[in-house]
Order: structure tokens, then C-alpha cells, then sequence
């Protein structure tokens, strides 16, 4: 149940004829109270004899009898209460009571005989909204102190009391959600979603591991976007607004939104932020830069590092302080703008519902300490500049190596929130993780059925031998490994790490130390894509050999490969 308090308003029969009208699309049906200040209040609705004045002159009467340099400004208040749509229809009666609960918790009528006047009216199955006038019987102003969050508090009760959909208790960081008015324009055009959600994706997609302002606006101005900038008397930049070219109000004009109203984060000031680099972060300009890392090549090679970044935010998220474990967060989901934008076609959804759940997730209380999020920016940057990835060969199987990783960063940072008791971003991040789920079902399917076909080719007697390092490596698991179907990929993969220089017994141990396997959907799959990158192997069998370019065997990577979505992962991380 959602409670939402609107701008209070100076026509009391303005917003009487709104409630009582047909709606801005005739969504409105069968008008009426549920309750009121009186129980003799006048129903317009359902009683052919009232009028919207007579019960407009009662709402105002305490209003009017005020001096006039006493009259607030603005008078009306306005709350509506709507139930999730998986609910049971409430009754009249049950939706008067939750009216009368919702008055009482926010101070507009507390019970003390001395109250706002105000009246619940329903035009609809779902939910209620509330009028009243803001100057109490005994003429005094209410006590509306944090009516806000006092609602929200009620709302749980409510949920609890009527056995409807808890909800999540928020702490104000979450993003604006889109009004009704936005939800009804963005249904009449048939959009998924609203003007509002869609910009803020796309400016999350154009600030993601941008490294200036600069190449913010320039990516924004690419996106397609209209853009303004609010610019101070001295030159300095103050602020941004953007809007969609389609997006147009009644007047015909585009319809801009500040960047702060799209997201708390996404605000000029806190875009700036992110540029802070960990010297910056840490007070210390006096030590040498991080070194260069080596040009991206490609899609590929952009997956591959921001796998290795993500499993090292992963650890600190694990082991670090709060304000690095926050800018981790903050940074995976710049990863995950990133890795939607530049997805093929059969994960793009899947990624773009994660990267959008996922947005929640990475606000809180706890303040980011920007700088410590270097690598993960970075790779979302490596990511952008890197173009979009084909859906097949190397780019395909590094994405799902990727998104395996993404998928098990998502289900630490929901543990963590959780342990923070966080319950909005920690169920954001759950969500996520299911949308990372699909996402990696769906880019896995190819790059693994190719190993799987090269592992059942192999020699009988290689399989043997493979089998028998298992064995030797994971005593406890073998058994399930080797009944799995994904046992041949694997298989496949230790023969290639072989030919590559590697121990495969020694390499399959200590992967098998990295984490809990025997949560896993697939063991097999955990230890894969874990082999092949820590091997250097390429991600898809058919893929060049990647030796010639390293010039050998090459140094196995700090960073080892992360194991894919697992049933277990999102309700435990655990330590090694």
C-alpha cells in the first residue's frame, strides 16, 4: 500500500472536481465517500441533491472564519492511498477505515475532537484519495511534522492488519516515482515506461565511467536528448535539465526534468562526484597516479576486465568499510548501465530490467566514498567505448562470463543491504539478481553448448583423466559434477588449460577454493567460467588462441572468475 502526499493546493472545488470528475481518460468510475470529517458530509457522488460547492463550503469553513491575515496561502492537502495490484478489492467500509487511519497518523485529525475537516472519496477499486483543509476546527494550523514518513509507518501496519503485500520501509533515497499523470501519458502511447524512468536510464547510461563533464553532456547530446544547462552570472556550471524530443506538455513544449528529480545521485553536484579520484577520495595528492591500463581492444576484452573488477568489489564489499563497500555498489551499477546499453539483442531486456532494479540498490544512507569505485568506472567506460558486443563467438561468452560475475556481486550487495537492514535496496538487488539470472541462461546457451560438444568428443581416456582431477580437487563434490550436463564443458576446459601450461589439478583446486560451489545450479558452470578466465583461455571454444599475444602462457590473473547464479546465492554469501 502506497501513501502519497501531493502539493497542497489553494482550490478547495478544484480538486472536488477533479475526484468527483471522469479523469483525465475516464478512468474515474462510480465516485463517492468512504468517509469524512462528519458522517452527515454531503456526498456529491452518490447523493443527487449535493453539489461539489456545498461540500466545498463545509471543508472551508474553519478556513474562512479565519482573519484574513491569518489564512494560509495555500489550504488544500491531498493524499492518496493506493493498494498493490496483486490485493484483494477492499470494501467501502475497509477503505473508510484505512482513511480515517491515514488522517489520524499524518496530524490532519488526530482524534482529538478538534481537527482538519477532510473526506475520502474512491473513483476507483484500488485506491483513495484523501481532501482537507489545513486549519483545525480550533483554528489552529496541524501538527504535519515528517506526515510523510508517519504514512508510510501507517501503511505497514496496514499491510500487516488487512493481509496485503508488505512493502519495504524506504529512508528517502529512492528515486521520484512517476506521478499518475505520467503513468496515463506513457499508457495512451503505448511506452513501457514513463518519460521520467526513461531519461533517467539514458542519463545514467551517458554518465556511466564518464571521466568529465564534458564527456557527460557530449554523451548525453549524443543520446539524443535535449539538453540545458543552467549556467551562473560568473560562467560556473549550476545545473542540468533534459527531456525527450517527443516528450511535449499542452503547449507543445518539451517537458524538462532537473537531473535531481530524476535521481537523488544524478544531480549535477553529485555527478562530480564520481570524477574523484582515490588520491582525491583519500586527502592524498602526494603519491604517484594508478598506471595506465593497457587499450581495450574490443567488446571482448572490455567484458573480461570489468569481470576481474568485479570480483575485486566483491571482496571489498565483503571485507572493506561501509563508505568503500557503498562505492563499490554505487560503481557496479555503472557497470550494469554499461553492459544494458551494449548488449545484443536476446539479453538486452534482461540486462536493461536489471540495471534498472538495480538503480535502487545503489543508494543508501551510507555514504559512498567516492574514488574507491576507480576500477569498476573504469570498466563501465571500457564497456561504452568498447561498442556493442555481437551476441555470439567472444563477445557473446565473455558476456555471460561477465554477467555470471554481475549476478553474484548483486547477491552480496542484497546481503548486504540486508545486514544493514536496507529493505528497499536489499530487495532491489535481489530483483536484479533474477533479471542477471535470464541474462546469463540466455548468453550462456550458445558458448557452453559448444564446449559441452567438444568435451563428448574427447578421448575416452581423457575423460578419465579429467574425471580423476576432480576427484582429486573436489572429493566431495565429484560425484554431482560428473552427473551434471554441463560435466563435458568442463571436461574440455581442463584439457585446454593443459595444453596451455597449466596443472589442470592445481588450477581446478584452486578455483574450487574460491567460494561455495555446492549452492550452484551447475557446479560446472561455476568452475568454467572461473578455469577460463583465470587460464586466459578463450571464452568461446571457437575463438583464436589468445597465447601469440601474450607471449606464452602468461601470468594467471589475482582475480578469479565468479561462479554463476545459484539457487542458495541470494539468501548467502559466504566468506571463504
Amino acid at each position: 500500500m502506497i501513501p502519497s502526499i501531493h502539493k497542497m493546493g489553494t482550490r478547495t472545488i478544484g480538486l472536488i472536481g477533479y475526484l468527483y470528475g471522469p479523469g483525465t481518460h475516464e478512468e474515474h468510475t462510480d465516485p463517492h465517500l468512504v468517509a469524512a470529517w462528519d458522517a452527515l458530509a454531503p456526498d456529491p457522488g452518490r447523493d443527487p441533491a449535493a453539489t461539489y460547492e456545498d461540500l466545498q463550503q463545509l471543508l472551508d469553513q474553519p478556513v474562512e472564519a479565519l482573519p484574513k491575515s491569518r489564512c494560509p496561502t495555500e489550504h488544500v492537502w491531498h493524499l492518496s492511498v493506493r493498494a498493490a495490484p496483486e490485493d484483494p478489492i477492499l470494501s467501502d467500509e475497509q477503505w473508510g477505515d484505512i482513511a480515517r487511519r491515514m488522517v489520524a497518523a499524518t496530524g490532519i485529525d488526530p482524534g482529538d475532537g478538534a481537527g482538519c475537516r477532510w473526506a475520502a472519496v474512491r473513483h476507483a477499486d484500488d485506491h483513495i484519495h484523501i481532501i482537507a483543509t489545513t486549519v483545525r476546527e480550533d483554528g489552529r494550523k496541524p501538527r504535519r511534522h515528517n506526515e510523510a514518513k508517519r504514512a508510510q509507518a501507517e501503511a505497514r501496519l496496514i499491510e500487516a492488519d488487512y493481509n496485503l503485500r508488505r512493502l519495504n520501509t524506504g529512508d528517502g533515497t529512492a528515486a521520484r516515482r512517476p506521478t499518475s499523470a505520467e503513468r496515463h501519458k506513457a499508457d495512451r502511447h503505448n511506452q513501457e515506461r514513463t518519460p521520467r524512468e526513461t531519461l533517467r536510464e539514458t542519463v545514467r547510461q551517458a554518465v556511466a565511467g564518464a571521466h568529465s563533464e564534458e564527456e557527460f553532456f557530449a554523451r548525453l547530446t549524443a543520446s539524443g536528448l535535449l539538453t540545458r544547462q543552467r549556467v551562473a552570472p560568473s560562467g560556473d556550471l549550476l545545473g542540468y535539465t533534459v527531456a525527450l524530443p517527443d516528450d511535449r506538455n499542452k503547449h507543445g513544449e518539451p517537458v524538462f526534468y532537473s537531473g535531481s528529480k530524476l535521481a537523488p545521485d544524478l544531480s549535477l553536484p553529485r555527478i562530480r562526484e564520481r570524477f574523484t579520484t582515490p588520491a582525491e577520495a583519500s586527502g592524498d595528492d602526494s603519491g604517484p597516479g594508478q598506471p595506465a591500463l593497457p587499450p581495450v581492444t574490443g567488446p571482448a576484452f572490455a567484458r573480461r576486465r570489468a569481470s576481474a573488477a568485479t570480483w575485486q568489489a566483491l571482496l571489498i564489499i565483503d571485507q572493506g568499510d561501509d563508505g568503500a563497500a557503498a562505492a563499490q555498489i554505487a560503481g557496479a551499477a555503472e557497470v550494469l548501465d554499461a553492459l544494458a546499453k551494449t548488449s545484443a539483442a536476446h539479453t538486452r531486456k534482461e540486462l536493461r530490467d536489471a540495471a534498472f532494479a538495480f538503480e535502487r540498490a545503489s543508494r543508501s544512507h551510507v555514504k559512498a566514498v567516492r574514488g574507491h569505485d576507480r576500477a569498476l568506472r573504469q570498466a563501465a567506460r571500457d564497456l561504452i567505448h568498447s561498442g556493442p558486443a555481437l551476441g555470439r563467438g567472444e563477445d557473446g561468452a565473455t558476456t555471460a562470463m561477465l554477467i555470471d560475475m554481475a549476478f553474484f556481486l548483486a547477491t552480496t550487495a542484497a546481503n548486504w543491504h540486508a545486514k544493514k537492514h536496507h529493505a528497499q535496496q536489499a530487495a532491489a538487488a535481489r530483483q536484479a539478481a533474477e533479471h542477471l539470472r535470464a541474462a546469463y541462461q540466455a548468453a550462456a546457451t550458445q558458448p557452453m553448448g559448444a564446449l559441452r560438444q567438444r568435451g563428448q568428443r574427447l578421448a575416452l581416456h581423457v575423460q578419465q583423466r579429467q574425471a580423476a582431477f576432480v576427484h582429486q580437487a573436489v572429493p566431495e563434490l565429484a560425484e554431482r559434477i560428473l552427473a551434471e550436463p554441463g560435466w563435458p564443458a568442463l571436461a574440455a576446459t581442463l584439457t585446454d588449460a593443459r595444453k596451455a601450461g597449466y596443472d589442470p589439478a592445481a588450477l581446478l583446486a584452486e578455483a574450487s577454493r574460491r567460494r561455495e560451489l555446492d549452492t550452484a545450479d551447475s557446479i560446472s558452470d561455476v568452475l568454467v567460467w572461473r578455469l577460463r578466465r583465470s587460464a586466459h583461455l578463450p571464452a568461446a571454444p571457437e575463438a583464436p588462441h589468445e597465447r601469440s599475444a601474450r607471449g606464452g602462457r602468461g601470468t594467471p590473473p589475482a582475480a578469479p572468475a565468479a561462479q554463476p547464479a545459484s539457487k542458495a546465492a541470494s539468501d548467502s554469501t559466504r566468506r571463504r
